[in-house]
């Protein structure tokens, strides 16, 4: 397959000034290209499957409240879309007002749900009493601020700045250094190459069936490939039938991890693959047992081989 083109287009989840954005900045660093802030994780994806955008930064999960479901069963619906990147991002949230506004003049604060999730305790301490509104994103929430919605936004300092917004707390997180995890999508084309440090994310929908989890696990066990994630999803189909999204360490490339997605295909209902790409976190993946590896499975096939052409 020929190289894919460099994504010129991106799209991400706005509007300007969220974490989003400064992911996008930082995963993207050259200043050409143009970028489409997009209401809604959703949004931001059917803008690279229409083929509005080459490519989409999205959270797909947080150090604190775990995967973003519009995320994760936004790359499961429709048509294939993969990861070529992934981005961490320390978050920060400070309490953003407009300008004049004191702590005793708040009667309302906004935020996106996950934001609010990781601030509850911290609100209530500043703000006794008031019931915090959702919102799309931490920057629609101070958008909303700036344009006297709301009285207060947690959110990130740059969306403050972006709308001349005060800052009246810093850090109100209830859990300093939280990290949230995003992911750059595309459509399907050529694949990173392997780096000796790599993931591979997918989704399986298993049976209703007694065993069915165990199954999928032993594919990944019996070749020693190290799961860095894994979680269950309604299918949506009916009560009792589950897809698992999951990463696992390495490449599709490598024989292994090969040969245990084909191992899901034949097992499971349904499998999608999701991409392999770079790791970003700053871990290496496990060494391998010499049982386990590619070139011990190698060996087994030319024992074999060598059995079955009648030699001793």
């Amino acid at each position: 397959m020929p190289p894919s083109p460099s994504p010129t287009r991106f799209a991400y989840l706005g509007p300007e000034g969220t974490f989003a954005e400064a992911a996008l900045s930082r995963a993207i660093t050259a200043p050409e290209g143009r970028r489409d802030p997009q209401p809604s994780v959703a949004a931001a994806l059917a803008a690279v499957r229409s083929g509005d955008a080459d490519a989409a930064l999205v959270p797909l999960e947080n150090s604190v409240e775990g995967s973003v479901p519009a995320t994760m069963d936004g790359l499961v619906d429709g048509e294939p879309l993969v990861i070529t990147r992934e981005v961490f991002l320390d978050v920060a949230f400070v309490l953003a007002v407009r300008p004049g506004t004191v702590l005793a003049d708040v009667g309302s604060v906004a935020s996106h749900p996950h934001a609010l999730a990781q601030t509850g305790r911290r609100l209530t301490e500043l703000l006794p009493g008031i019931s915090p509104l959702p919102t799309t994103s931490t920057a629609a929430a101070a958008a909303a601020v700036a344009a006297g919605e709301v009285d207060a936004a947690v959110c990130a300092a740059i969306a403050a700045s972006r709308y001349g917004l005060d800052v009246l707390a810093d850090d109100v997180a209830d859990h300093p250094g939280a990290v949230t995890r995003f992911v750059l999508v595309s459509r399907p084309g050529r694949l990173p190459d392997p780096t000796g440090n790599d993931k591979t994310s997918l989704v399986a929908v298993v049976g209703d069936r007694t065993g069915a989890l165990l199954e999928l696990l032993q594919e990944f066990a019996v070749r020693g490939i190290s799961l860095t994630r894994i979680e269950s999803r309604p299918t949506r189909q009916r009560l009792g039938v589950y897809s698992f999204s999951l990463d696992c360490e390495g490449h599709v490339a490598d024989p292994r991890v090969g040969e245990a997605l084909a191992a899901l295909h034949r097992l499971c209902d349904d499998v999608r693959f999701l991409g392999s790409y770079p790791r970003a976190d700053g871990r290496e993946n496990r060494p391998v047992r010499q049982e386990s590896s590619d070139a011990a499975f190698a060996d087994a096939d030319v024992w074999l081989a060598r059995l079955r052409s009648g030699e001793v």
